[in-house]
């Protein structure tokens, strides 16, 4: 990252976020900078709290103490809807693709944002005044190239591979033309090349696109091979947070993830 970067207002910036479950401490005193540019890993074991962080980001469940602030103005507590406004976009871990529709209108879905009130249930079928449908079909087609979709755009979702179905749900987010993106675990249920595929997608739409990534993962090889930066959540805490070269290396960190988790990847 370049110097005068670190001192522009951060795209997302998180302050002392706590967020509790009943009496269970899901996060606890995290503090997060992302700077415009950046491809950013949240790492962590299962249960560390990445969803949790995730979802209080983009408005599912706000923090309880703490703030979250989008390119410095403060989002805490706003619906999902507004974040969605404001260009934030996300991907689910579990997908969220609609079944027994196709690629091409699912990924219309993600123009939502941008079209007039009323029209989204049209907009499936391009019932749209001329000029908005050509604009929005323009911006489709342009993420479907972008994302190498053509020979999949007619088939159902239903019946694509998981690798191609995760593309689609990218170029989905992608459509809203968002200036900050959560991926959250875009690489499960992915053999190498298809992780591989994915990894460049993704550095492609920060090159390309200049969309700002926050990138939830477990595979730590995904994290150091694409990420700027990192941080390391264990039970709701930031154990380790910087470089991903120098993250991996710190004990805390080796002892609450690589120990346990990385024979498995």
């Amino acid at each position: 990252m370049h110097a005068e970067q670190q001192t522009a207002t951060p795209v997302l910036e998180c302050r002392d976020v706590e967020r509790r479950f009943g009496g269970l401490v899901a996060l606890t005193g995290v503090n997060l900078r992302i700077e415009r540019g950046e491809i950013f890993g949240l790492v962590g074991p299962n249960g560390s709290g990445k969803t949790t962080m995730t979802n209080a980001i983009t408005g599912f469940f706000p923090p309880q103490v703490g703030s979250i602030w989008l390119n410095g103005r403060e989002i805490t507590g706003m619906p999902p809807h507004k974040i969605a406004a404001l260009g934030v976009a996300r991907t689910f871990q579990n997908l969220a693709l609609f079944n027994g529709m196709s690629v091409l209108d699912n990924i219309m879905l993600g123009r939502h944002i941008h079209m007039k009130p009323g029209v989204v249930k049209t907009a499936l079928y391009w019932w749209l005044s001329r000029n908005e449908e050509v604009a929005h079909r323009r911006k489709v087609e342009e993420i479907i190239d972008f994302m190498q979709l053509q020979s999949v755009r007619d088939e159902l979702v239903d019946s694509i591979p998981i690798g191609l179905k995760k593309r689609v749900e990218l170029a989905r987010a992608l459509v809203a033309e968002p200036i900050f993106l959560v991926l959250d675990e875009p690489m499960a249920g992915m053999n190498q090349e298809e992780k591989e595929y994915m990894a460049r997608f993704i550095l492609d739409a920060r090159d390309e696109r200049g969309v700002t990534v926050l990138l939830i993962e477990h595979h730590m090889d995904v994290i150091t091979g694409i990420c700027d930066r990192m941080m390391v959540l264990s039970y709701g805490e930031t154990i380790g947070t910087g470089i991903p070269s120098e993250v991996i290396k710190d004990e805390r960190v080796i002892q609450a993830y690589l120990g346990g988790a990385h024979a498995k990847h």
